[in-house]
C-alpha cells in the first residue's frame, strides 16, 4: 500500500469510499448511520409509578401529518348544523356515551382501549412549525433544533437490551428534527420504505474471514489517527458510534424483523396494504424484539379542498392500521407495555368553507394514547358544541410529549443542557403529563 498517497487524503474520507466494497455496506446509508445502543440510565420514581406511569418499554407513535380533521373524526359534533357536520355521520363505539366520525368503524370497536385528548391546542398554524412543535415541545428556531420524543427517550433511560436501535422513524418526512442538538447516537435510523427492509445491512458476497480482516485493517490504519483526534473531535466520535454499531447490528439475528415476508398472510390482511398500513405492522415486528421508539408516518391531511371526498379515501387507511395495531399488540400480550400515541400538528377549522375544504385550525384538536399503562374507554377535555374553542383541560405539545415520558417512566422535567449551555426538557418548558388518563 502507497503510505504517501493514504496521507494524501482523509482516513475518514479512504473509509467511505472503500466501506461498499471491503466491508458489504454503505456509510451513512441507513444501515450504518445512529445505530450506538449506550444511553443514561434512570430509575423511575415511585410517584411517577403511583401516578399510573412508568408501564410502557416501547412506543409507536403514528404522526397524521397534514393537519387532521378533529370535528371528522375523534371528537365529532352531530348537532352542530350542517355547516359545520357536512356529510359525516355520527357512530357508537364500543363505550357508551362515546361517538366517533362514521369512518372509523373499525377503531371504534376498539375505543375500551384509548383514550381520546379532545382539548390540544396548539400556537402554531403552518405545516413545518406545526409538526415541529408537536414533536419537539418547542417552537422552531434558526438557532437550534430540539429534539423529538424518541430520542429523549433514548438519552434518559437505560441501555437497551437489543441489537437493534432504539429510535427508528418509517416514511417519516425530511423535516424530521430527530436528536435535534443531542449527539448523534440519539437520531432515529430512517426507514423509507417498510416493505424494502433495512438497506446495506449485509455483507454482501464478503466471508466472514474477509470481513474480520477489513476490521482489523481499518482498526490499524485509524489507532494514531483516533488516538490524536478522537476527544476532541465530536464528528469523530459520532462515525465511530456509527461504524462500530452498524457492524453489531449487521451480525444480529434481530434483522428479521424488518422483514415483513416474515407474516402470514392473514396478518397482512389485518393491517391493510398501504405504505402506512405496512409501516404501522413494522412498527408492531419491532417493538416485539425490544425497540423502544418507532414513529410512523402517514401524510395528506390537508384538505383545503373536497374534505369529505379526500376523507374517505384517506381516514380508513388509518382505521385500518390503527385497529389492528390495538388488536394485534392486545393478542400478543403487548398492549400494556406498548404505548401508541396518535398525533398531528393541527386540526381543520370546524365551519366548512365554500370549497368544501376546512383550513388550518390550531386552537382546538385531536389526538390519541392506548396501552402503556393508559385507562381505556375515555375522553379528556372538551369542546365547545362546534369544535371551534376548548372549554376544559387544555393540552399542549409540552403536556403531550411530557406525558409520553411519564408512560415511559423516564425524568422527562430532566434539564438537560445543549452545547450552547441553554436548558431544555423533554416535556418543553412548562410541560406537564396528563396523569388523569393513567390507571
Amino acid at each position: 500500500m502507497n503510505t504517501n498517497k493514504l496521507n494524501e487524503i482523509s482516513r475518514r474520507g479512504f473509509l467511505a469510499s472503500t466501506a461498499k466494497t471491503c466491508f458489504g455496506l454503505t456509510i451513512g446509508g441507513s444501515a450504518a448511520s445512529f445505530f450506538q445502543q449506550q444511553a443514561q440510565g434512570a430509575d423511575i420514581h415511585p410517584s411517577v409509578l403511583a401516578a399510573g406511569g412508568g408501564k410502557a418499554k416501547s412506543v409507536i407513535y403514528l404522526f397524521m401529518s397534514g393537519g387532521m380533521t378533529h370535528v371528522d373524526t375523534f371528537d365529532h359534533k352531530p348537532k352542530a348544523g350542517s355547516d359545520f357536520v357536512g356529510d359525516v355521520k355520527a357512530i357508537n363505539t364500543n363505550v357508551d356515551g362515546i361517538q366517533l366520525g362514521h369512518c372509523l368503524p373499525l377503531v371504534a370497536k376498539q375505543m375500551d382501549k384509548i383514550a381520546i385528548i379532545r382539548s390540544m391546542n396548539s400556537t402554531q398554524g403552518a405545516h413545518a412549525e406545526g409538526r415541529y412543535f408537536m414533536r419537539t415541545g418547542y417552537t422552531k428556531r434558526s438557532s437550534i433544533t430540539h429534539p423529538t420524543p424518541g430520542s429523549w427517550a433514548k438519552h434518559l433511560s437505560d441501555t437497551s437490551s437489543t441489537d437493534l436501535p432504539d429510535f427508528i422513524t418509517v416514511s417519516c418526512s425530511g423535516d424530521h428534527p430527530g436528536a435535534g442538538f443531542l449527539p448523534s447516537k440519539y437520531a432515529p435510523l430512517p426507514i423509507g420504505d417498510p416493505d424494502a427492509g433495512l438497506q446495506n445491512s449485509t455483507r454482501n458476497n464478503t466471508s466472514e474471514k474477509d470481513f474480520k480482516h477489513q476490521l482489523e485493517l481499518r482498526h490499524e490504519l485509524d489507532c494514531d489517527f483516533d488516538a490524536k483526534f478522537l476527544n476532541t473531535q465530536k464528528q469523530l466520535r459520532n462515525y465511530n458510534d456509527s461504524f462500530d454499531a452498524a457492524v453489531k447490528l449487521m451480525k444480529s439475528e434481530d434483522l428479521e424483523a424488518f422483514d415483513l415476508s416474515k407474516e402470514k398472510p392473514a396478518i397482512h390482511k389485518l393491517y391493510g396494504e398501504d405504505r402506512f398500513s405496512k409501516g404501522t405492522l413494522l412498527a408492531r415486528r419491532l417493538v416485539e424484539r425490544g425497540v423502544k421508539f418507532v414513529e410512523v408516518e402517514l401524510g395528506g391531511f390537508d384538505w383545503h379542498e373536497r374534505n369529505f371526498e379526500s376523507m374517505e379515501s384517506k381516514i380508513p387507511i388509518l382505521d385500518q392500521a390503527l385497529s389492528a395495531l390495538l388488536k394485534d399488540l392486545e393478542i400478543k400480550g403487548l398492549l400494556d407495555s406498548t404505548l401508541v400515541v396518535l398525533g398531528t400538528e393541527f386540526g381543520r377549522t370546524p365551519r366548512i368553507a365554500s370549497s368544501a375544504g376546512r383550513g388550518h385550525f390550531p386552537k382546538a384538536f385531536s389526538c390519541l394514547m392506548a396501552g402503556g399503562g393508559i385507562k381505556g374507554g375515555q375522553t379528556y377535555g372538551e369542546t365547545d358544541k362546534t369544535g371551534s374553542k376548548i372549554i376544559s383541560n387544555k393540552v399542549t405539545a409540552t403536556d403531550f410529549n411530557a406525558t409520553i415520558g411519564h408512560a415511559l417512566g423516564v425524568p422527562h422535567d430532566k434539564v438537560i443542557y445543549s452545547a450552547s449551555k441553554r436548558p431544555f426538557r423533554m416535556g418543553g418548558r412548562e410541560g406537564k403529563p396528563i396523569t388523569q388518563i393513567f390507571s
